[in-house]
């Protein structure tokens, strides 16, 4: 559910008109639903109540502050992906805590940023990076806790670049290899083994993928135990999807149920990483029609927001319905979406049926609130979209739009370049 709805054929966040905030913070703009994320992050948050848990977001799917600041305040954590993340987490208040730090490519100044910081726990994903973090964590006089990252070789049936839990991908450590990494990660000084950690993909639209790669885990860490290397957190990852289109993902309950059911009688606190199932349906993209174009061979509508704006119909073929802001009442067509950017790659929608849009029409980009502004970009020099944020009757720009002053900020023209 969420909370983007339709008044006497006018488009609706909360309680406020989507054409009054374009009118008033121009387009394109990302505008996301308090009452959506908030309630999304409860539903994930208290489907496992049954079970001593934490639930970490994801901040790569949606990265503002003031976003991260509403998941902070609903007892949330954070999981992040780079040191920039861990900056934003902190300055939105997340207690450290509560932060786990995933990737798999962790420089050492992040590693002692991290430490620094003193976050629950690092998932690491390689031999290296073990070694890499116990020389940091001695030469600061601490004591890192560590998860590995293990690849159950769990084909999530999902898009090949969002799977992460096949053998062939680049995240993880060989589930069957694991053991041995475990045992010599116990025997640094500077490490603190405490936690298993897996995370097969994005998108998953069935419990079953879940639970396969939860069994294969769970006898890892009988074998660890057995071993003499106890282990206290189960990081699961995230990956749960949301409905784009017709897909019919499974409730947070059902989830939580078939991950509580597997886990019986297991004494670990369960870590999750939820970020699309969380705010994927809680933002949208709204964009403006400059042009509409024909061609003998097809219909196109030209809007103000592109590939930079949201990347995901490029990137993966991705499906975002497409609505009126209002309701006009025009005849259906088959069209496509595009952008102003160079590039033939730069749609939003293609071959779609859609009502008819005109010059000046204000269209909505639904379930663009995952991967959306947190993978735009500057690409042939366009300054980012400002983000909105609805609470009720009310609405803030929480972070405003980019300028051309923007674009050219840190660049410098040495003297000897005339």
């Amino acid at each position: 559910m969420d909370h983007f709805n339709y008044q006497n054929d006018e488009l609706y966040c909360e309680a406020v008109p989507v054409a009054q905030m374009a009118r008033e913070v121009g387009t394109p703009f990302y505008l996301y639903s308090h009452a959506t994320l908030r309630q999304h992050f409860h539903a994930i948050d208290s489907s496992f109540e049954g079970i001593d848990h934490l639930t970490c977001f994801s901040v790569k799917s949606s990265a503002n502050l003031a976003i991260l600041k509403l998941f902070a305040g609903q007892g949330g954590g954070a999981d992040i992906v780079s040191g920039g993340e861990l900056y934003r987490v902190l300055k939105a208040g997340v207690d450290p805590a509560k932060i786990v730090y995933s990737g798999v490519g962790k420089r050492a100044e992040e590693l002692e940023y991290a430490l620094r910081s003193n976050i629950l726990l690092f998932n690491v994903e390689s031999a290296q990076e073990i070694s890499a973090l116990d020389k940091v964590a001695g030469r600061l006089g601490k004591k890192a806790r560590i998860a590995i990252r293990v690849n159950p070789d769990v084909d999530p049936k999902t898009h090949p670049y969002i799977s992460t839990g096949l053998k062939e991908n680049k995240f993880g450590i060989d589930i069957r290899e694991a053991p041995g990494h475990y045992a010599r990660a116990a025997g640094l000084a500077n490490l603190e083994v405490s936690g298993v950690s897996c995370h097969i993909g994005s998108q998953l639209t069935r419990v079953s993928p879940f639970v396969d790669a939860l069994i294969k885990v769970l006898r890892m860490i009988s074998q660890l135990t057995a071993d003499g290397i106890p282990i206290r957190y189960l990081d699961l990852g995230g990956g749960l999807g949301i409905a784009y289109d017709d897909e019919e993902p499974p409730h947070p309950t059902e989830y939580a149920g078939a991950i509580q059911e597997a886990m019986r009688g297991e004494n670990l606190t369960l870590i999750l990483e939820p970020g699309r199932v969380i705010v994927g349906n809680g933002g949208i993209l709204v964009t403006k029609v400059i042009y509409s174009k024909s061609t003998r061979e097809k219909n196109f509508f030209i809007v103000d927001a592109a590939m930079n704006d949201l990347m995901r119909p490029a990137l993966y073929g991705s499906y975002h319905r497409i609505q009126h802001v209002a309701k006009p009442g025009r005849p259906k067509v088959v069209a496509d979406v595009v952008g102003p950017i160079c590039e033939t790659g730069d749609f939003l929608a293609r071959q779609r049926e859609m009502e008819a849009f005109e010059p000046g029409d204000l269209m909505a980009v639904m379930s663009a609130g995952a991967y959306g502004f947190s993978m735009s970009s500057n690409y042939n020099s366009r300054p980012r979209a400002c983000e909105v944020m609805v609470k009720e009757d009310r609405y803030a720009v929480i972070r405003e739009r980019e300028t051309y002053e923007d674009l050219i900020r840190g660049e410098i023209i040495p003297d000897f370049v005339k």
